[in-house]
């Protein structure tokens, strides 16, 4: 339902910027460089789970808006909110949403520019983060021959997840390790820097690994294909897999809100560039999205986070069992 609302709202908004609807964010430009917009939501009810801190919520807030940026190839350079507060919140709760919010600003080095408030059902942040680079990345750059890339490691977001939601009995050794990802992301803004001149294609992780590949391969009329054995799980995951009978590769490829970079290089131009990431696979001519599993290629499904699904927290579109 997520996708068919934004396409009926797609259909009635013609006047757009000089970069169309479809990317991590909308950009105009502006003399020699280009203006990069975002805005994201922050719902309690869908977006926090309960042990999650007040200072993890307003934190959050900052990091999923100025993730877009950074996909984009661009610096931040401002932040904006609108907060949405129901009548029985408590004011300890605000103050540390608030102080997640400063903590946020200054950690990323952006200002906050604009705020409003008002009163809601549920508690709402709606941010919005602008940033300028001199060349944008998007989804649709990938060429043929591009190698794919991924930041960081994929797959904790959603084993803490499945931690939490199944209260799982596991060591608090894994258990940190797991909730340090989904409660206390972090946004790859050194990384969106120096892709942006480098890189050809980027999109961040925000509703799954195997969602974006198959944004990316739709929007740049390639195919892509991708090798399990190359994907950065850590043992945390695997561990979690295991206790519940699933495959660690299907909770890295379903992953939501991991705020990694996923991009396409060439593979000479990576050579020289300041990035820690893993190649995953490659860029070729065709369409669709292929994973090889113990040497046998197959069509990888797509799996991740889907909103608007009738239940709280939203629903992970995952073959688990």
């Amino acid at each position: 339902m997520e996708r068919e609302i934004i396409e009926l709202f797609k259909r009635h908004l013609k006047l757009q910027g000089d970069l169309p609807l479809g990317d991590d964010a909308g950009a105009i430009r502006i003399g020699d460089e280009w203006l990069v917009a975002t805005n994201d939501m922050l719902v309690r009810k869908t977006d926090v789970p309960d042990i999650m801190t007040p200072e993890q919520v307003g934190f959050k807030a900052v990091t999923m808006n100025v993730s877009d940026i950074a996909a984009m190839g661009a610096r931040p350079v401002g932040f904006l909110f609108s907060l949405g507060v129901p009548k029985d919140i408590e004011m300890d709760y605000l103050e540390g949403v608030a102080e997640g919010i400063g903590k946020a600003i200054e950690f990323y080095e952006v200002p906050v520019l604009s705020a409003d408030t008002n009163e809601a059902d549920d508690l709402i942040i709606d941010g919005i983060a602008l940033g300028r680079t001199r060349r944008l990345l998007t989804r649709s750059g990938a060429k043929p021959g591009d190698l794919v890339c991924v930041t960081g490691d994929i797959g904790r977001a959603l084993a803490g997840f499945l931690v939490w939601r199944r209260g799982l009995d596991v060591p608090e050794k894994i258990r940190k390790r797991l909730y340090e990802k989904l409660l206390e992301p972090r946004a790859r803004v050194p990384e969106g820097i120096e892709l942006s001149g480098l890189a050809n294609a980027a999109i961040d992780i925000s509703d799954g690994l195997s969602k974006e590949l198959h944004l990316l391969a739709k929007m740049s009329g390639v195919r892509i294909e991708v090798e399990a054995q190359k994907l950065p799980i850590r043992d945390e995951v695997r561990a979690v897999a295991g206790v519940l009978g699933l495959d660690p590769i299907e909770i890295a490829l379903a992953s939501g809100e991991e705020f990694e970079l996923v991009f396409t290089i060439p593979k000479e131009v990576l050579e020289g560039a300041n990035v820690n990431c893993t190649v995953i696979g490659r860029v070729l001519e065709g369409a669709g999205v292929y994973i090889t599993i113990n040497g046998k290629r197959q069509e990888m499904p797509v799996l991740g986070w889907e909103h608007l699904k009738g239940e709280a927290k939203g629903t992970y579109r995952v073959l688990f069992r």
